[in-house]
């Protein structure tokens, strides 16, 4: 993720949305069970909590894949993987900083 969009998702001041969403009553009884033992302030933040872990294991896999994507039609064009290992080492080094 870069690290503005990282920046953006770390702000407790975000803009936010109601959404609404249908769940089994057992589920929704566990969640506010289960939320002050996690240290939660009650199950919304929670459920917030566990889209959001399971949204950037989505977007690292779409993203790693583009990437993968990349470096494949990179090789099919002649770049030679020194060249493609020089630009990935690169780029990791800019987004680690």
């Amino acid at each position: 993720m870069k690290v503005e969009a990282l920046k953006q998702r770390l702000d407790r001041n975000r803009p936010m949305t109601s959404v609404t969403i249908r769940m089994p009553e057992d589920v929704v009884e566990d969640l506010k069970r289960v939320a002050p033992l996690l240290g939660f302030s009650g199950y919304q933040p929670l459920i917030r909590a566990y889209i959001g872990q399971g949204l950037r294991v989505d977007l690292e896999r779409f993203e790693g894949e583009t990437v993968t994507a990349l470096v494949a039609s990179l090789k099919r064009r002649g770049v030679s993987d020194s060249v493609i290992e020089e630009a990935l080492s690169e780029v990791a080094h800019a987004t680690s900083n």
